[in-house]
């Protein structure tokens, strides 16, 4: 498989900085260094027409939020929304990680986007993240009159550990536990964490995500092997995917998640799921938050703002 020349010029920083892999180091570390690229990889924040920072009640206690306006919105103007969570193993990134994203999508879309800050593991283990994230979506559905948001025009979206969540909230919200959604956005989503794929056996070192550095993330995450094969943890063990919201799926070669991300984009379609899947068969895990080296970066955003605005009849 080929490398993306952009791609290779971020392996080559990441050795030459002599970085080590998240799993040969302990999670608080692995968050230091993680915030650190930001600086390195992302470009600068776009301005947008309004940043607002919330918070939404939960079970395990408020929950951190950030809404974004895109850029040529009218103020009062109800606009559909993307509920975004971040990526970064269910362990790390934060609000800031995917600030960039966010603004990003938000200008590109003239919607709305919402970021989740949901509880990170060791600290707070499976199924916090997914509880968090259903409390998220709940609140903006609720408080969509004041918040200036279409409650009809739903998505939810993520990236890696974000688009796992993204896909357990579609299949939340088709069985009517928390409100409708229009759109799954899926970025190079984790689906399954039995890591059975060859993807695991060929994803072994000299990337951002390793199969080592995801089972390392797994066990931070899951309280153990049961959980593997909870739906909530695992989407692709649901039962059936049928009656979830279309998807959009983004996938990438080099990557121990792309085998089970094909598969579970091929199983959405073979079930009746509208789904628009675009493999980058020369890009790393993690290209999306790499635009200020990646330039395929662009085109992953240019292809999501597309599904949403598609999803939202605004396009």
């Amino acid at each position: 498989m080929q490398l993306d020349p952009d791609a290779k010029t971020v392996l080559d920083m990441v050795k030459a900085a002599g970085r080590p892999p998240f799993h040969t180091i302990t999670p608080q570390e692995a968050r230091v260094f993680y915030a650190a690229g930001r600086t390195v990889l992302q470009p600068e924040p776009q301005d947008v027409a309004e940043v607002k920072n919330l918070t939404a009640p939960g079970p395990h206690g408020e929950i951190p939020l950030r809404l974004y306006r895109g850029k040529h919105t009218q103020a009062g103007q109800a606009l559909p929304c993307l509920v975004y969570f971040h990526g970064g193993g269910w362990v790390l990134g934060d609000l800031d990680s995917h600030d960039t994203v966010c603004r990003r999508l938000a200008n590109q879309t003239d919607g709305c986007v919402v970021s989740v800050d949901y509880r990170m593991a060791p600290e707070h283990v499976f199924p916090a993240a997914v509880d968090d994230s259903a409390a998220a979506v709940r609140f903006v559905a609720a408080q969509a009159g004041s918040l200036g948001i279409d409650p009809s025009r739903i998505a939810v979206g993520g990236d890696s550990a974000g688009g796992n969540l993204a896909a357990v909230m579609a299949l939340m919200a088709r069985d009517g536990n928390i409100p409708p959604v229009c759109l799954q956005l899926l970025i190079y989503p984790a689906t399954d964490f039995a890591a059975t794929s060859d993807a695991y056996r060929r994803i072994t070192d000299g990337y951002p995500l390793t199969a080592p550095t995801m089972l390392w993330f797994r066990d931070l995450y899951l309280r153990g092997e049961a959980d593997w094969y909870d739906w909530r943890a695992s989407p692709s063990r649901a039962a059936t995917l049928a009656g979830c919201a279309p998807a959009m799926v983004i996938t990438c070669s080099h990557d121990p998640l792309v085998d089970e991300g094909i598969a579970y984009a091929r199983r959405l379609e073979a079930e009746g799921v509208r789904v628009m899947h675009t493999h980058f068969s020369d890009q790393i895990h993690g290209f999306l938050t790499m635009g200020k080296l990646i330039k395929a970066a662009g085109i992953a955003h240019d292809l999501s703002a597309a599904a949403l605005r598609g999803a939202w009849g605004t396009s």
